[in-house]
């Protein structure tokens, strides 16, 4: 079975994926083929499930059964005649046009995947696993807008973070060592422990950063233990922000720790263009958390983002540096106020 999507399908999931993810978009730029094909599909098959559970005016309940049914058709367990039954109720919900259109090609996305080579799509099916099931723990775990709730524990944001963006790190490096002839100077071991790092902080930094507007939706990642240590509750941390700081500065620290990991994986990557699109994430988080620890306890109530000038003074560097490990160090560096 051919491992290439029909050119249609292709320009349809480039066009989504522009629309949808404006960094990620930038990154998958600089892949070769072999390697931007199934990583383009997983990434708007995540975004399909993600959107899914995040359709809040559909009940829990509904959402939760509907990623199961999507993600068993993911799976190969259900048809994607069952699949899209079961989706297409909330194809007008979204208020996001693109949103919209993602749902809406989700049949085609299915068979994109049914034709992707074998080990592409194991991996595939493995990774997506992953993410939905992180998904339907978060719905369950936040199961009341009306009452905000935090996660029990570090180990809970741990398993969180690692589901929906630390499977994605592993995923990466075993499609890099797959399809690229001598991708790395570490072994895949290291490779792969560094790659979960490297997710599981990308997606913690998006949790510090989204932090005021998921407490808004009832949703709070901060583990309880900790909270209850500063003599503080969920429900209290946006009217009484200032004392959430030495948690919320001890997680900056903690996603600093893994973006190190990020640059460590990507220094050992030896195709350039490949260095280029798995260090662009790590630039670009490390200007967030500069950013975010230069707004302090107001990041809870302002919506905090790399300004598209820089992230495409970032890529034009990347450019015309060949992405040099000494001139992404530098990025890094100038990107955290150093």
């Amino acid at each position: 079975m051919s491992s290439r999507p029909p050119s249609s399908t292709q320009a349809l999931g480039r066009t989504i994926l522009r629309s949808v993810s404006r960094s990620f978009y930038l990154s998958i730029r600089f892949l070769p083929s072999q390697l931007s094909e199934p990583i383009a599909l997983a990434y708007l098959l995540a975004r399909t499930t993600d959107t899914v559970a995040d359709t809040t005016r559909i009940p829990g309940t509904v959402r939760t059964e509907a990623l199961k049914i999507l993600s068993d058709g993911i799976q190969g367990k259900a048809s994607r005649e069952v699949v899209i039954n079961h989706v297409v109720s909330f194809v007008p919900l979204q208020e996001n046009a693109a949103e919209r259109t993602l749902l809406d090609s989700l049949p085609d996305c299915l068979k994109w995947l049914e034709q992707t080579g074998g080990a592409d799509r194991d991996d595939i099916r493995a990774v997506l696993e992953k993410i939905t099931h992180g998904q339907m723990l978060d719905l369950q775990r936040f199961d009341n807008p009306a009452e905000v709730r935090a996660l029990q524990s570090a180990a809970d944001l741990d398993e969180y973070t690692y589901l929906v963006a630390g499977c994605v790190g592993e995923f990466w490096t075993r499609l890099c060592f797959r399809h690229l002839r001598d991708f790395a100077s570490l072994i895949p071991d290291e490779m792969l422990a560094l790659g979960r790092h490297y997710g599981m902080g990308l997606q913690l930094i998006n949790v510090l950063r989204d932090a005021g507007s998921d407490l808004r939706s009832g949703r709070c990642y901060f583990p309880e233990d900790e909270l209850r240590g500063a003599g503080l509750s969920a429900a209290q941390i946006l009217s009484e922000s200032d004392r959430l700081q030495p948690i919320y500065q001890r997680w900056m620290e903690i996603a600093q720790d893994d973006l190190e990991c990020g640059m460590q994986y990507s220094r050992a990557i030896r195709n350039r263009r490949v260095r280029a699109a798995t260090v662009l994430p790590a630039l670009i988080g490390a200007r967030t958390l500069a950013l975010l620890h230069k707004a302090g306890a107001s990041a809870l109530h302002h919506t905090i983002k790399v300004p598209r000038r820089e992230v495409r003074g970032m890529i034009l560097s990347l450019a015309i540096h060949l992405a040099s490990p000494k001139q992404i160090d530098t990025i890094f560096k100038e990107g955290r106020g150093d």
